[in-house]
């Protein structure tokens, strides 16, 4: 398989000059770990005292790694990026509110949305978390059991709503649906309800996607008993892979409450559990089709290598390769280039909302071991290839 990720002129070119230097400083200060718990903490400290910094976080890392406050306001981006030839998936990132209204308004917005990517070739594929659409607590109390109260099961039944909602309308757009992973004490009732919507809405082409985080150690046995189901109740399976992004969280309180920890070892074996539940999907692609949310530049080689030898074309509709925009664009814009179908996930909501999201992507970059160096490494060798 030739290396085609070190094609910088490919990967930047939508960069201008003056866009090349903003993310080679911005991920030079992300690569050094102190100075983001520094800015993580001004940049909240500054928010909350209503200080006027949303013109400097605009103008930086917001613009960088989002699309933009609105819809309307992505249009730029989605455009430039489908020319060439990589598709969007718009990804409304306001986070940690719980109360109905915002339920309501995160499933107005899906649904607008799908209604938006209809209009678009742009944007085949629309996204939402669990947690826009109810409260965490419920998820959880669902997953582990418990009985529900009357107005708890009133609440829930207006959860199964909205995920309805957004799955019919998903449908009858033929606009594919991710519904993305969380923390494992909540998963298992969002794996439930998630699979409720495949039964109904995957008769035929997928169109609703359930995401495996593949740190997690157990989730190629729950995919293939999730297939077994499927085949035998006549439904078909999407599934998005990622390695996962709670690891910490998700360890300290596995020792905190004296239960086995749901994670991997370690890397290594997060990578052959994303691999081998990689083969497995791209080995049974007639009963489900494929989302790869990866940064992972082996893990892209491997599904092409795979790809080849299993004689599925580089543009077939049930393969997809995601990477988050501003990031990893040496294997999307490499990978689009060669003919294969790339979407980059593109947050947008109000600057002050979105700033738990860019936060959790700053401490991501700092903690994934070699993420950041090699982006820096990227963009350097395009800096000097065009003598800036």
């Amino acid at each position: 398989m030739p290396k085609i990720f070190e094609n910088t002129e490919v990967a930047f070119s939508l960069k201008s000059d003056s866009e090349l230097e903003r993310a080679y400083w911005l991920f030079k200060m992300i690569s050094c770990q102190p100075l983001v718990r520094i800015g993580t903490a001004a940049t909240n400290f500054a928010l909350n005292a209503n200080l006027p910094v949303e013109g400097l976080i605009r103008s930086t890392v917001f613009d960088h790694f989002c699309g933009g406050v609105n819809e309307q306001d992505c249009l730029p981006v989605i455009d430039s990026m489908y020319a060439k030839n990589v598709s969007s998936v718009l990804d409304f990132s306001v986070e940690g509110k719980e109360m109905e209204s915002f339920f309501d308004a995160a499933m107005e917005k899906t649904l607008k949305i799908i209604n938006f990517a209809d209009e678009k070739k742009s944007m085949p594929i629309a996204v939402f978390k669990p947690t826009g659409f109810g409260r965490f607590h419920l998820y959880q109390k669902k997953s582990e059991g418990e009985a529900f109260t009357e107005k708890e099961q009133e609440e829930w039944n207006r959860v199964v709503a909205r995920y309805d909602s957004v799955c019919k309308l998903a449908k009858e757009k033929d606009v594919e649906i991710l519904i993305d992973g969380e923390e494992s004490w909540m998963q298992d009732a969002a794996d439930e309800l998630c699979e409720a919507m495949m039964r109904k809405y995957n008769t035929g082409i997928p169109i609703v996607y359930n995401t495996l985080q593949l740190y997690r150690w157990d989730r190629l046995d729950y995919l293939k008993q999730l297939h077994e189901r499927a085949k035998k109740d006549g439904f078909t399976i999407g599934v998005k892979i990622v390695r996962g992004a709670y690891m910490e969280k998700e360890r300290e309180r596995a020792d905190e409450k004296g239960y086995e920890s749901p994670i991997c070892a370690n890397k290594a074996a997060t990578d052959l559990n994303f691999d081998e539940t990689l083969e497995y999907i791209l080995r049974n692609l007639q009963t489900i089709s494929l989302f790869i949310g990866t940064h992972n530049e082996q893990s892209s080689y491997l599904a092409m290598q795979m790809m080849a030898d299993l004689n599925i074309e580089k543009n077939d509709n049930r393969v997809w390769f995601g990477q988050l925009y501003g990031m990893s664009d040496h294997i999307s814009f490499n990978l689009a280039d060669h003919g294969y179908n790339v979407a980059k996930y593109v947050p947008f909501g109000p600057v002050k909302d979105v700033m738990p999201y860019l936060i959790r992507r700053a401490e991501e970059n700092t903690s994934v071991a070699g993420q950041t160096s090699r982006e820096l490494m990227l963009l350097k060798a395009e800096r000097q290839r065009r003598k800036i």
